[in-house]
């Protein structure tokens, strides 16, 4: 059995694929679907069907149907945006496209009809400077829109409601989860089972856990912990943020001190503990998990090279097995089963 890996390079203007052997981790190269416009942040739709890849110099998401056995990609159309996203993801039906504006202070929503993503957008929302990630709960009736700190920025996860049935966002009651000064909520994941929410602070250099109240789909405080050793002293910041499929383990790099965090996952509580760090290429933006949870892989933004990692079932920490040369700035990793 194998995977199909997608991996960004927008210095190169392409998607680069490849086959995974789900057993050990190696990589096929399959070639590459040209895509101008330096492709960056990647969204999959949850029957795996359809991807949508956002263009960050020409302002524009392209929409591709993927053949299930091989992965190759036919592009479906593309619609043009009044910004670049940094973050694109489907709510938990695939009839939405979420999309956050960093610079542009927005958070937009896209319908999604028969597979290809809708112009205008039912949302181009004001939130403030660093918007970085917009998700649904598992319900599908709460929205999260995170900001970094720094320049304006608010520093603080916007909480929203979400209608399913048109698409539009209501602000929730309190309207933002607010952080310590410097914290700089980045991106999220969710638990597998639980009502948790681990978030990558930016400025932080830390993960904060967060209960989420299903009845109110508002956040609150649980625990934050470092994602750096205590002897670190130099500069550095949180990108992406990922959890074993299983619940187990939580992954966050670091871009500066270029390792991957490792925690392991209380399975009563769902708090962290840290279990160590793993050299990664240098500034380690976009990584994933493959969705048996054996494998990770991590693209250094700095260095070009797509870094295969090992992850140990019992104990959570990674090793690296394999280094591949992806191209310049790889943005986003995404690995999907083979139907």
């Amino acid at each position: 059995m194998h995977y199909n890996v997608y991996v960004t390079v927008s210095g190169e203007d392409r998607i680069a694929r490849y086959a995974m052997d789900s057993d050990t981790g190696e990589l096929e190269t399959r070639g590459d679907v040209p895509l101008s416009g330096r492709p960056a942040p990647i969204a999959v739709s949850p029957d795996q069907q359809y991807m949508y890849v956002a263009q960050r110099e020409s302002c524009e998401i392209t929409g591709f149907r993927i053949n299930a056995s091989d992965g190759a990609l036919t592009a479906i159309g593309t619609i043009p945006l009044e910004s670049d996203p940094c973050y694109m993801a489907t709510d938990r039906t695939g009839r939405y496209l979420f999309s956050a504006y960093y610079l542009a202070e927005k958070a937009a929503v896209h319908r999604i009809e028969n597979g290809a993503v809708t112009h205008p957008p039912i949302e181009w929302r004001t939130t403030g400077r660093g918007s970085h990630c917009f998700q649904t709960d598992r319900s599908n009736r709460y929205a999260f829109v995170p900001h970094i700190d720094g320049n304006g920025a608010p520093n603080a996860i916007f909480q929203f409601r979400f209608d399913p049935s048109t698409g539009q966002l209501t602000p929730n009651d309190p309207p933002r989860f607010a952080e310590p000064a410097m914290t700089g909520p980045r991106h999220f994941c969710f638990h597998p089972t639980k009502e948790i929410i681990y978030v990558s602070n930016e400025q932080g250099c830390s993960v904060s856990v967060c209960a989420l109240d299903t009845g109110t789909g508002t956040l609150s405080l649980l625990q934050t912990i470092s994602t750096l050793p205590d002897s670190w002293a130099g500069e550095s910041k949180c990108s992406q943020i990922r959890i074993s499929p299983g619940g187990r383990f939580l992954y966050a790099p670091n871009r500066g001190h270029d390792s991957i965090a490792e925690f392991s996952v209380d399975p009563d509580s769902g708090l962290l503990t840290s279990l160590g760090h793993t050299a990664a290429e240098p500034v380690p933006r976009a990584f994933e998990i493959d969705p048996a949870g054996h494998f990770l892989l991590s693209a250094g933004l700095e260095s070009g090279r797509l870094a295969v990692y090992q992850i140990d079932n019992e104990s959570g920490r990674l090793e690296r097995i394999a280094t591949h040369e992806v191209g310049a700035k790889p943005m986003w990793v995404a690995i999907l089963p083979v139907s």
